[in-house]
């Protein structure tokens, strides 16, 4: 793709303002747009932007999202402008059409975070929160007071991984690892936490879909997220297991690349609580199938790192200073690579699955 580096942009402003003109000059889009509550980093407005490619009376609808976890968004906005403006721009099939949701989380995609503006993790606040009966996580007490250090020094750090080994060495690193990953609903300073409600963005994508999926009988999520797996592969994962209805479907379309999230397969550990598992349109005789597409950027270890930093510094230090733009610059490099290759390599995997789910469709 020669005009790679144009899709991507340094700043949500100006990723957004890419998208709009994309969607501009593609033919047959419409845009609709909500404006956010918060401010960005820079005093700028925020807003969810959908923006609808295709016929009308579709009944075959594909849900392209980008920026769930807020800093995903710088990648995941250049596919979706790669889509519609690239030179690899989609052929979109009769009786179909595609919702491009750009900046799920604004706020986070602004300000470099995964999370939004109450320190929720998108991906986690999916649940119903009408009884306050949220997903068990019985080990997370143990574990939340080394979950974020309450000083960002080597000291403070180094003596909660210490203590998380010796958990691990108590319960195993798997339970650790899934109890640190999967969610809780109870500690708003800590790693994961889901919320007691459900967020604005959560609220805002129910409207978008209401609105626009009114007339799809079949419709599939194609979630994008960065900062899992190898470097710019695209792994395709859902939380449905081999033998449900939409595990078979997406394993038909896309030739068993799928992988769940809950039968082990995947490097995910799954959540009751993400867009895949708990977010489904409201109309009744919906065929809705969802996939998570994910694309790796760092080793693990240093992803998790900058998660913990982020959380820190919301919650103990003071975001404005040179050490929050170090942990925001910190964050940002953990979730998008900039590289030609990386790029490239997510743009083509990004606009490969699209097309070929359109197809399966049609």
């Amino acid at each position: 793709m020669t005009d790679i580096e144009s899709y991507f942009c340094p700043t949500y402003q100006e990723a957004r303002d890419r998208f709009l003109s994309a969607c501009q000059n593609a033919p047959g889009v419409t845009v609709t747009s909500y404006l956010h509550p918060m401010k960005g980093i820079a005093g700028e407005d925020l807003y969810l932007d959908a923006a609808f490619r295709g016929a009308e009376s579709a009944e075959n609808i594909i849900v392209v999202t980008s920026g769930t976890h807020g800093v995903e968004g710088y990648g995941g906005s250049g596919i979706q402008v790669a889509c519609l403006a690239g030179e690899g721009r989609l052929e979109i099939p009769e009786g179909t059409a595609i919702v491009y949701v750009h900046g799920v989380n604004p706020y986070g995609f602004s300000w470099s975070r995964r999370v939004n503006e109450d320190n929720i993790d998108l991906n986690r606040n999916f649940v119903d929160h009408s009884g306050g009966q949220y997903p068990e996580n019985d080990l997370f007490p143990e574990l939340y007071p080394y979950a974020v250090p309450n000083s960002w020094d080597s000291a403070s750090i180094s003596s909660c991984d210490q203590n998380l080994a010796e958990l691990k060495e108590k319960y195993g690193d798997v339970a650790v690892r899934k109890s640190l990953t999967k969610g809780q609903y109870h500690y708003p300073d800590s790693v994961h936490y889901g919320g007691n409600a459900p967020a604005w963005s959560n609220r805002t994508l129910y409207t978008v879909c209401d609105q626009l999926l009114e007339t799809a009988r079949r419709a599939v999520l194609i979630d994008l997220h960065t900062g899992l797996g190898p470097y710019g592969y695209g792994e395709l994962m859902t939380p449905s297991r081999p033998g449900d209805p939409d595990f078979d479907r997406l394993s038909e379309w896309l030739g068993g690349e799928v992988h769940s999230t809950t039968a082990g397969t995947s490097a995910y550990a799954g959540s009751k609580g993400s867009i895949l598992a708990g977010f489904k349109p409201n109309h009744r005789q919906l065929e809705w199938t969802p996939v998570g597409l994910e694309f790796g950027t760092l080793d693990w270890a240093t992803v998790t790192h900058a998660m913990r930093a982020d959380i820190w510094l919301y919650v103990h230090g003071k975001p404005t200073s040179s050490q929050g733009d170090q942990i925001r610059r910190q964050v940002k490099d953990a979730f998008f690579i900039d590289e030609e290759k990386w790029k490239s390599m997510i743009c083509r995997r990004g606009i490969d699955v699209i097309q070929r789910v359109a197809n399966a469709l049609a």
